[in-house]
């Protein structure tokens, strides 16, 4: 919309980058993207495609930084970082590495435009790595705990009334030696754990808003009855507001930044809730990604205060048992079968490690998974920012949804990590059977911040269909009190399916028994009363000569290949295994992994994503084949 185009050229004539101010760092292989980066103006986008306003400020761009002692409540500047890249990265310009009794400040200065006069001034953070304290004009504004959700403060007390703002920010983070879920990070970068990722690393930016304005609004599908409950919070609401919640037009390959204005259906909200009765419904699929637009409208005598646009789409994901005459479990979509296959995506970058140098390079893997010929992806222990479930939606991608773990059997390798974290998270892992397999014995303190950042992070992403599925645990890191886990999970969310624990400690209490055998397929525990997937196998490594990640070890599951041929002939050996399971009750497989990520050669393609190791026409066929096994 060229209202948000307006913004953005606002947003960055505040802010002039001196090419000399900023370069990346280090010696590793970086993207295409990267090469091009523009430092004063990195991921322009509005960060929020579900929930837009035209007036907005972005505050990515080169801030001052410094690392000082946790305790200390100042600092010096060091040099300049570029937001939103975290400091470990290339991007970053710094590429430090942060220790747990360290801090990482952050500063920089704004202006508030003149035209947003008389309202309230919102600042958001898509995402910050672990504990971020914010100042403004040297007042402390608040606290936020979690690596992966978004968060905001109404910062209008704070400012003041003209001349330039001061915003900084005070980031502690321990990665893997604290409770804190990390997923991969590790402060040793070995194997399968990667460098960790400190501070900013999603967009900063601010809106204005009236002092009565919508806060967010959740939209759940009922395809069978063909309509959308809706779920509308708003703040600062007087007796006589009236908010209208209206169904747009729109269509595959939808654009959440031009919505359609044709309504297909309206109706007011009753005490936050709404029901829009829908006719002609277009389910959303893979095959048929459509997406309907929403706009959510607060009205004071007739007067809009507030409007916010956004999108939803008409989908079900359930479970529904097969008509062979062993009734397998299978999950549907839309009420029909559907196998669900994909690769699992850890969602690493060489340059800008859990930042998408831009936002073209974040959808590049999404529209990659499309043409090899998958319908899902497992986004592995890690949370992305909003624009790529954005695009999935889009493009038609089912997600299965991880949540970052907090802790892993590797930790005697480790002894950087304090004594009590490697007691903590000491358990043993039953890959194939539900005995044998125990839990971690981690303080209270530490279920008590899963439990607020998981519920953080489904409540921020529940409004993209295109999640089917919940995964709470991985291969028992971390794992604990499942059951517990599982209940809370599905109080968060009843609309989708869940995976209790990917790859053993099985407690029956989920959806859905998920194992796990490198490098070929394998179905080595079943149970008949769930839904029973392969959730990773494959892993067959490649390396490309100057496409790798500069370090030594570079491994795949298996011994790694010799080329591009030999890859495709073990993929095609191990689809017609999986075929075998497909037909005697397997109903998902996640192959590893989508790309590179440091020592890993084992990606479909390479690290900086420049060379893609299949022939993609022939990949796709073998995977579409695997999907119609199913079915036939």
């Amino acid at each position: 919309m060229k209202r948000t185009i307006v913004s953005l050229a606002v947003a960055f004539m505040a802010l002039t980058v001196s090419a000399q101010e900023w370069a990346p760092v280090g010696d590793n292989i970086k993207t295409s993207w990267a090469e091009s980066l523009d430092p004063s103006a990195p991921l322009p986008e509005y960060p929020r495609p579900q929930m837009i306003r035209g007036e907005w400020l972005n505050l990515n761009g080169l801030w001052d930084y410094a690392i000082t002692e946790a305790e200390s409540s100042a600092f010096e500047p060091q040099g300049k970082i570029l937001v939103p890249f975290a400091v470990e990265s290339a991007l970053s310009g710094v590429g430090k590495r942060l220790a747990k009794d360290d801090a990482l400040w952050y500063e920089r200065q704004f202006t508030v435009p003149k035209k947003w006069k008389g309202k309230d001034v919102l600042l958001h953070f898509g995402a910050v790595d672990w504990l971020a304290e914010v100042y403004v004009n040297g007042v402390l504004v608040g606290e936020h705990r979690g690596g992966y959700d978004p968060f905001s403060f109404n910062i209008t007390p704070y400012l003041k009334k003209s001349g330039k703002q001061t915003l900084r920010v005070k980031v502690q983070d321990a990665s893997d030696n604290s409770f804190q879920p990390r997923g991969k990070q590790c402060i040793i970068s070995t194997g399968i754990w990667y460098t960790p990722v400190s501070g900013i690393w999603q967009t900063v930016w601010m809106e204005p808003v009236a002092a009565s304005h919508i806060d967010s609004y959740y939209a759940v599908s009922d395809i069978d009855e063909g309509r959308i409950n809706v779920e509308i919070n708003a703040t600062g609401t007087q007796e006589g507001d009236v908010i209208k919640v209206q169904l747009l037009e729109g269509g595959q390959g939808y654009s959440a930044e031009t919505p359609s204005s044709t309504v297909l259906a309206e109706t007011v909200a009753a005490e936050g809730k709404a029901v829009l009765n829908v006719s002609d419904v277009k389910l959303w699929s893979p095959d048929t990604p459509y997406l309907y637009g929403m706009k959510v409208i607060l009205e004071r005598n007739g007067k809009v205060i507030d409007a916010i646009d956004g999108y939803t789409a008409m989908r079900k994901i359930s479970v529904k048992k097969d008509t062979t005459p062993n009734a397998y479990h299978r999950m549907a979509l839309n009420n029909e079968l559907l196998f669900h296959y994909g690769p699992l995506d850890q969602g690493w970058w060489p340059d800008g490690l859990y930042t998408a140098p831009t936002d073209e390079a974040l959808e590049f893997d999404v529209i990659k998974t499309k043409e090899f010929g998958y319908n899902m992806i497992r986004k592995h222990i890690k949370v992305e920012p909003a624009r790529w479930y954005y695009h999935c939606d889009k493009h038609g991608i089912m997600v299965w949804q991880d949540m970052p773990c907090i802790g892993d059997h590797s930790t005697p390798q480790f002894p950087a990590r304090d004594p009590e974290v490697v007691k903590a998270v000491h358990n043993k892992w039953s890959m194939d059977s539900i005995l044998g397999g125990t839990d971690c014995e981690i303080p209270q303190e530490w279920k008590d911040n899963y439990y607020k950042e998981w519920g953080a992070i489904m409540n921020a992403l529940k409004g993209f269909q295109c999640i089917v599925v919940w995964v709470p645990f991985n291969e028992a890191w971390g794992q604990f009190d499942t059951e517990d886990v599982v209940k809370f999970t599905r109080e968060a969310d009843p609309t989708r399916l869940i995976n209790e624990s990917s790859g053993g400690n099985f407690s029956l209490c989920g959806d859905i028994i998920d194992v796990h055998h490198y490098p070929c397929p394998a179905m080595n525990f079943f149970e008949r009363k769930f839904v029973n997937v392969l959730g990773e196998y494959g892993g067959i490594g490649l390396p490309i000569e100057g496409h790798t990640w500069n370090i030594d070890n570079k491994w795949g599951y298996g011994k790694v290949k010799e080329d591009k041929e030999q890859l495709m002939k073990q993929y095609e050996d191990f689809a017609q295994m999986l075929k075998v399971f497909v037909t005697t009750g397997c109903a998902a497989a996640v192959y590893t992994q989508t790309t590179d990520v440091e020592g890993e050669v084992n990606g479909l393609m390479t690290y900086d994503r420049k060379v893609v190791k299949v022939d993609i026409p022939a990949f796709a066929e073998i995977n579409r084949s695997v999907i119609e096994t199913m079915s036939k």
